[in-house]
């Protein structure tokens, strides 16, 4: 299927937001997800599935100084 992630069109082969995370290889603790222009709580993301054409921000914070 063909998604928007940030901003960029990418095929994947993944079906939940939570897999698209690990995609990334995101942390689940540090990113915030968004999926056509609703924020996407971390405890919904498993039970939230990627359709094609969706629009999805993945949002991730990094420390520092």
């Amino acid at each position: 299927m063909t998604v928007q992630v940030n901003g960029q069109q990418v095929s994947l082969e993944v079906q939940t937001l939570e897999e698209l995370v690990d995609h990334y290889q995101l942390d689940h603790e540090l990113v915030v997800t968004e999926v056509d222009g609703a924020i996407i709580a971390k405890e919904e993301r498993s039970s939230t599935k990627i359709a094609d054409g969706m629009k999805i921000e993945l949002v991730h914070f990094v420390g520092g100084g």
